[in-house]
């Protein structure tokens, strides 16, 4: 992925300017940004809606900046693994990391310690949707909404998929077991691909997950959506209310559970913060990425650094609340 346009300094207001000319400390030589390879880590394996992401992403700064960026899978512990390493490295830009909602806000409840703290190593550059997950019933369940969902989970055994634990589904079903009084049984599988299939044979009555991973049971009409989370509608799906819509009011349903996004070693330089920022949000407009938006039914494009860090910042304490109601056994 080398770009073939020559480094010139961004601060000098060059059009098509790839480069970023850093002042160094009292006395020291000034540095240039980038002048070798980036490599951003994904937590999480290829392949994947994260993945996919990061890649298409990088591919679009690289061409702007003059400069390869090299994509590293580092999959496990949750995205541990991936996102320990980037703390660990040097604040300069050139080792980044992108992961997910889990590695940042989920793993402190799931695991007794974290070999990084989410609060203090890292910058928040920008982030990625992950896109809204529609709450999907077996064609046998005789329920378009969540009120005919609920008074049929009253008066029958449900049993709801889960992607992970103390994933969003986890939280959906925590969460209308406790506004609705049920007792629905939560079916934890490791990935979508296992929970959609189980959706389709009705080994499972309900589950939550990507439009694109469940796209087979909603078109196949084996599965019917009844309801989308955040406080927007979904344009894949327009007909279909949201839960809040519906008077599910819990914030688990309107705050942000799914989102990917980059993040690079706290002390980065606010500059280069400020220049991938940019890029990443200029990339989510490009007809390529909207391209893979529109196929994994995500409405929302990249966001930058500001934002990013407000979400966090705002948003994490309400996931990491309704995560602890979880009641998980720290690993």
């Amino acid at each position: 992925m080398m770009g073939t346009t020559s480094r010139r300094s961004f601060l000098g207001g060059a059009a098509g300017a790839a480069a970023l000319t850093l002042g160094a400390t009292s006395g020291a030589r000034a540095d240039t940004w980038p002048s070798k390879p980036i490599r951003i880590i994904v937590s999480f394996p290829a392949g994947g809606l994260t993945d996919t992401m990061a890649r298409a992403h990088s591919e679009y700064m690289s061409q702007k900046l003059g400069q390869p960026i090299v994509v590293e899978n580092k999959a496990g512990a949750a995205g541990i693994i991936g996102a320990e390493a980037v703390a660990r490295s040097a604040p300069d830009g050139y080792t980044l990391l992108y992961t997910i909602t889990t590695t940042v806000v989920m793993n402190r409840v799931i695991y007794k310690t974290l070999p990084y703290d989410p609060e203090k190593d890292f910058v928040y550059i920008a982030m990625t949707s992950g896109g809204h997950l529609p709450f999907v019933v077996h064609k046998s369940v005789p329920a378009t909404n969540i009120k005919e969902f609920v008074a049929w989970a009253r008066a029958n055994k449900a049993s709801v998929g889960s992607y992970s634990i103390g994933s969003y589904s986890h939280m959906a079903i925590a969460e209308l077991n406790r506004q609705f009084g049920l007792n629905m049984e939560a079916v934890h599988y490791r990935g979508e691909a296992p929970m959609w299939q189980d959706l389709a044979s009705g080994a499972i009555q309900a589950a939550s997950g990507s439009y694109l991973a469940g796209a087979s049971v909603l078109q196949s009409g084996t599965g019917r959506p009844i309801a989308v989370p955040l406080t927007t509608r979904m344009k894949k799906l327009p007909d279909v209310a949201t839960f809040l819509e519906q008077g599910v009011t819990s914030p688990a349903f309107q705050v942000r559970a799914g989102w990917g996004g980059l993040l690079g070693p706290a002390g980065m330089p606010q500059e280069i913060v400020d220049r991938i920022s940019e890029l990443m949000v200029e990339g989510g407009t490009s007809p390529k990425i909207r391209g893979i938006l529109d196929t994994f039914g995500i409405d929302e494009s990249a966001i930058g650094h500001k934002e990013f860090t407000r979400i966090v910042r705002e948003e994490g304490p309400v996931l990491l609340d309704i995560v602890k109601r979880l009641n998980i056994t720290p690993q």
